[in-house]
């Protein structure tokens, strides 16, 4: 995991740029002293990483924004342990309160549970869930 975070963290450097950029409100337009980010790291299943990444794309990124998570981007490594089984994804939340309920309402969408019901009538997608949770630094353009 050491090796895959050494690859990422590169581009994670390039990000803020692109998310100012991109940001028709200009960079304080998400500035505030309590906004969090949430790194999360899934290893799939055996072969399952296409339908874990299909899942994401046709039913939980619309789950998410529903349910007030900011998707900051997603990653697949292109090479050490994690490359052809992983998917690293960043979201931004308000708050560490705002995540809680933020994931609580999305754990209980009817939609969430039906699409995850479906993705996994052929067996589980997902073998290990990492979690970290991080806060901008003051000198950072994302806040």
């Amino acid at each position: 995991m050491a090796k895959f975070l050494r690859v990422l963290l590169p581009a994670l450097l390039l990000l803020p740029v692109a998310a100012i950029a991109a940001d028709e409100d200009g960079p304080e337009h998400h500035k505030g002293p309590e906004r969090v980010f949430e790194m999360r790291i899934y290893t799939a299943a055996e072969g399952k990483l296409p339908d874990l990444m299909a899942r994401f794309r046709n039913h939980t990124n619309y789950l998410f924004v529903k349910h007030g998570m900011d998707l900051i981007g997603y990653w697949t490594p292109t090479e050490g342990d994690g490359a052809g089984n992983t998917l690293v994804y960043l979201l931004a939340h308000d708050s560490r309160e705002a995540a809680a309920a933020s994931w609580k309402a999305f754990g209980s969408d009817p939609a969430w549970k039906a699409a995850a019901a479906e993705s996994r009538k052929d067996g589980r997608l997902v073998a290990k869930i990492e979690n970290q949770w991080l806060e901008a630094t003051d000198f950072s353009p994302l806040r």
